[in-house]
């Protein structure tokens, strides 16, 4: 979407300070408004004497931001924001849908900034994470032992909520600060444990620092791949621990990059490519209904809700998927047209991953490796496990890994 030719619109950030809290820049922009657009609360924070045609956002308020640039015309518009606009904020919002010429920003603290301020923590040490109208379940590649997160919550419920899920996530003994009215006169704080969180309730303009504590007993677990096959629901369809994490060391996740993961079973794959960065994405096919639905359980409870799962039959239900960066087979190889479709779904410098156990699938992937290239790799694990009163070998089917860049 492009805007007018000629056209601009000037974002300042407000914070809960109001007007005493803005720099002389802000101020002159809004006092050299003709309208001012923002939420009725920002609005009430500009003095009355501000001779400026005041607009609130109607609620859903898209259409209106879409509108901008011909609602007022021949009129200076100020479009209010919270903290820094280019923070999560309306800022980043228009320079994306009108480009960044037409957007001028004068930003303010954000709420992230007077958060660690006020627990005396680096912002570059934190990790942000917005929970606002998303699930909580974002969280869980970022709950480590250690970690100071700041969450940006919804409601007034957001830091009760964060508290039950650290408790059910085996984190109750972590450490809580929610942080309201941040830089305002009514500025206040709410602290405790998530064990003991008393706080049902805080208010609608708060953000949650927390320090991360595990309670005895829980096993952390990392982003990196190989994750214990007990963190998934299965029905035995599962690329084993091993086998996954070099599978995935093929598929080399990169942030932003999307994967297509062709016969999910228990979805590992595409889950463990989604935690590696939160920009991450992946689409899991899997014919079966019931393992499709285990997957989206699967997603959910490891951190990665955003998962999509298409239940249908490759190749037919590849057709209309976004285009990939990264395509892994896990099952289906010997289907006609599964390889063909996924090989012609990459762009230059994506990258084929398929795994095979049968000789059948094996002698597909040998022919394939001969056409296009690429390395062929056997990989063999074994357990050690009693025999008797002693300890031997236990081998698992050897698995054969066909890696490719387009």
């Amino acid at each position: 979407m492009s805007a007018p030719e000629g056209w601009t619109v000037t974002v300042v950030g407000i914070g809960a300070d109001g007007w005493d809290g803005l720099s002389p820049a802000a101020r002159r922009a809004i006092a050299g408004a003709d309208v001012l657009r923002g939420s009725s609360r920002q609005l009430g924070l500009v003095p009355a004497e501000v001779d400026a045609e005041r607009v609130p956002w109607p609620s859903p308020m898209a259409l209106a931001v879409r509108e901008l640039p011909t609602a007022h015309p021949g009129r200076r518009v100020v479009v209010l924001a919270s903290g820094d606009p280019m923070f999560s904020g309306i800022g980043t919002t228009l320079v994306r849908w009108f480009g960044a010429a037409a957007v001028d920003v004068v930003p303010h603290p954000s709420s992230v900034t007077l958060a660690c301020s006020r627990m005396g923590w680096s912002v570059e040490e934190a990790t942000v994470v917005s929970v606002v109208w998303r699930p909580l379940e974002l969280l869980v590649p970022h709950v480590t032992p250690g970690r100071r997160l700041v969450v940006l919550g919804a409601d007034t419920t957001t830091p009760g909520q964060l508290a039950d899920r650290l408790r059910q996530w085996g984190y109750g003994a972590s450490r809580l600060t929610a942080l309201a009215q941040l830089g305002g006169a009514t500025e206040r704080r709410f602290t405790g444990t998530a064990d003991e969180w008393a706080h049902a309730e805080t208010d609608p303009l708060v953000v949650t620092a927390i320090e991360v504590v595990a309670d005895p007993g829980t096993v952390p677990l990392p982003t990196v791949p190989g994750l214990p096959d007990e963190a998934y629901a299965s029905d035995g369809q599962l690329t084993k621990r091993d086998v996954r994490a070099v599978t995935l060391s093929r598929l080399a996740p990169l942030p932003g990059q999307l994967l297509w993961d062709v016969g999910g079973g228990a979805g590992s794959i595409g889950i463990e490519w989604m935690r590696v960065h939160p920009s991450c994405r992946a689409v899991a096919v899997e014919s079966r209904a019931d393992r499709a639905h285990r997957i989206g359980q699967n997603a959910a409870r490891l951190g990665v809700p955003g998962l999509q799962v298409v239940e249908g039959r490759a190749p037919e239900a590849l057709g209309g998927l976004p285009a990939p960066d990264a395509v892994f087979v896990g099952g289906g190889a010997t289907v006609p047209g599964v390889l063909e479709n996924c090989w012609d779904a990459l762009a230059p410098g994506g990258r084929l991953v398929v795994n095979a156990v049968t000789v059948e699938s094996e002698a597909v992937l040998a022919r394939w490796q001969a056409r296009v290239g690429g390395q062929l790799t056997r990989l063999l694990v074994a357990h050690a496990q009693p025999v008797g009163g002693l300890t031997g070998w236990k081998p698992a089917m050897p698995v054969t890994i066909w890696s490719v860049t387009r």
